[in-house]
C-alpha cells in the first residue's frame, strides 16, 4: 500500500480541526459515569454545566476550549506501507499550518525564548511528531492529539529509589493530583508512567494519559495499580474545577517500562476534561475517521 503525502496533508488538517470540535464517545461517557455517582450537587451542577458547554460546542462546529494546544501527531506505520518518511513529516507540518490558518484557530505555538508567535501553530520541532510501528498489514494510523498547556504545565518526572517500592508511585500520583488542584480543570485523565528512563518514562505518562477510557494497562499489575489509584484519587476531594466533590478523575492511566536495577522512575502527565483527540486510518479501501 502506498500512501499519498497529500492524503496525510489533508488527514492532518482535518484531524486538528476535528479534534478540537468533537469530544471523543468515551469521554462524553465518561461524564455521565462522574455524574450518576457524584454526590456533591455543586460538583453535580459543575459537571451538569460542562456537559451542556460540550454539547452547545458541537452545535454550533465551535471549539470545544480555547486552548488549541501543541500539536502532537501519533503515526503507527503497519506492514507493507510504501511511505517517504521525509515527505510524510513535511504533509504533517503543512496540514497543521493550513488547518490553523484557514479555519481560523488561536496559534498557541511560540519560541521558547523570545516568545514570537508565527501564528502557524508550528515551530521547531513542532507539531510533535511519534513514529512507531506494528504488524497489522496494509494499514497506517495518525492520531492528532492537541495539548493545552492546563494540562501540560501539571507534569511531573521523580527518580525513585527501587527500595522505595510501590508505596512511592501511590505517593507521588496522589500528591501530584494534589498539587495540580484546579489547574488542569478536572475531572482529568492522571497519565503515570513507571520504568524505562526518565525521557521514555515522561512520555509513557503521556501515552497514558491520551489513551482512550475504559482501557487498561497491558499488565496485569499496572492494570491493579490502576484499579487502586483510581479510587484513591476520588477519595481526595478535589472535584470538577476544584471546588470539591467526588468526580476528581476520569481514571489513573498507566504505561510501563523495564528499567534499571537501580532506579525506578515515576512520570505524571494530566489530561484535563476536554480529553481530545481524533484519528485517521489509512488502508488500501481508503480512509476513515474515528477516536
Amino acid at each position: 500500500m502506498k500512501i499519498n503525502p497529500k492524503d496525510i496533508e489533508q488527514a492532518a488538517c482535518d484531524l486538528y480541526i476535528r479534534a478540537l470540535k468533537m469530544l471523543p464517545d468515551d469521554v462524553k461517557a465518561g461524564f455521565q459515569r462522574l455524574s450518576q455517582n457524584e454526590s456533591n450537587d455543586t460538583a453535580k451542577a459543575v459537571l451538569d454545566t460542562m456537559t451542556r458547554n460540550i454539547a452547545v460546542a458541537e452545535v454550533n462546529d465551535n471549539l470545544l476550549c480555547q486552548d488549541t494546544g501543541v500539536p502532537i501527531y501519533n503515526v503507527t506505520v503497519g506492514r507493507n506501507v510504501e511511505l517517504d518518511g521525509g515527505a510524510l513529516k513535511a504533509a504533517i507540518r503543512s496540514g497543521c499550518e493550513r488547518a490553523t490558518r484557514e479555519h481560523p484557530l488561536r496559534s498557541s505555538v511560540v519560541h521558547p525564548l523570545n516568545r514570537r508567535n508565527e501564528q502557524t501553530s508550528c515551530g521547531h520541532k513542532v507539531p510533535v511528531i511519534h513514529i512507531d510501528y506494528d504488524d497489522v498489514d496494509q494499514h497506517l494510523s495518525l492520531e492528532m492529539i492537541p495539548k493545552g498547556s492546563g494540562s501540560e504545565n501539571n507534569s511531573w518526572l521523580k527518580m525513585a529509589l527501587p527500595a522505595e517500592g510501590v508505596g512511592a508511585i501511590h505517593e507521588f500520583v496522589i500528591d501530584c493530583v494534589l498539587r495540580a488542584g484546579a489547574k488542569t480543570c478536572p475531572p482529568v485523565v492522571v497519565g503515570v508512567g513507571i520504568g524505562g528512563t526518565a525521557d521514555l518514562c515522561v512520555h509513557l505518562a503521556k501515552i497514558a494519559a491520551t489513551r482512550g477510557l475504559g482501557s487498561a494497562c497491558s499488565d496485569p499489575e499496572g492494570a491493579e495499580l490502576e484499579r487502586k489509584l483510581s479510587a484513591a484519587v476520588n477519595m481526595l476531594g478535589v472535584g470538577p474545577q476544584g471546588l470539591g466533590g467526588d468526580a476528581t478523575a476520569f481514571a489513573v492511566h498507566i504505561e510501563l517500562a523495564a528499567t534499571h536495577i537501580s532506579m525506578n522512575p515515576i512520570a505524571v502527565n494530566m489530561q484535563c476534561h476536554s480529553a481530545r483527540r481524533a484519528r485517521a486510518t489509512f488502508t488500501p479501501t481508503g480512509i476513515e475517521y474515528g477516536v
